[in-house]
């Protein structure tokens, strides 16, 4: 859970971003890597596997304020006997009851998209076209649209503009304003990138994060 700034959680089968005051729920036994901004405040929670409803896939949680101050009450104070299990049993029914955020980036291990996802998450200012992404991977155009769809789900705009909305959060949670993330995305206006944001996730970059820090 990052009750300050923000997390990038990424497994094999994708990429989530933990805003301020969400959280990511990971499966016991995967494989995965966190990176932090400079400004978070992190707390790890582990479940024994079966003692919660909680998904089979990872995911990113929007956490009540119940369940981040049930968190890190457990996390900083010395809680046993009665009082560690009471709150234990309120915390494990109900974290399974926090909505899901849409906030995944599907990856693949398919070598020519891994090397675009790279590319964007180290440039993400790139605005090349989808026609000069399949000329620098040596595929043909309708080729490389259809590859995106068969290994994500999405089509080639969508998985870049939901990589553009994890970096833009992430970017957010740790301070910068939104000329400076518009600009990093290589947007031509604030305006652009606002009006990208806001029809992604229905709220402008201000009060999407507002939203919380409830």
């Amino acid at each position: 859970m990052a009750s300050r700034g923000g997390v990038t959680c990424r497994v094999p089968s994708g990429m989530w971003m933990v805003p301020p005051q969400c959280g990511v729920w990971v499966p016991g036994g995967m494989l995965h890597s966190n990176v932090a901004t400079a400004n978070a405040r992190l707390f790890f929670l582990f479940i024994e596997p079966g003692t919660a409803d909680l998904p089979d896939r990872c995911c990113t949680l929007s956490l009540s304020p119940l369940v981040r101050e049930l968190i890190i009450e457990m996390a900083e104070s010395v809680v046993a006997g009665a009082y560690a299990e009471t709150m234990t049993t309120l915390l494990l029914a109900a974290l399974p009851k926090m909505p899901v955020e849409d906030l995944h980036l599907p990856l693949t291990a398919e070598p020519r998209l891994d090397r675009i996802a790279s590319a964007l998450v180290e440039d993400p200012s790139d605005r090349s076209t989808m026609r000069q992404w399949a000329k620098r991977v040596a595929m043909s155009e309708n080729s490389l649209a259809r590859l995106v769809q068969q290994e994500t789900g999405l089509t080639f705009g969508r998985w870049r503009q939901q990589l553009q909305l994890i970096i833009a959060i992430r970017s957010l949670a740790s301070g910068a304003t939104v000329q400076k993330v518009s600009a990093d995305l290589g947007y031509e206006s604030v305006s652009a990138f606002i009006t990208m944001f806001k029809k992604a996730l229905g709220a402008s970059p201000s009060k999407y994060l507002r939203n919380f820090d409830r």
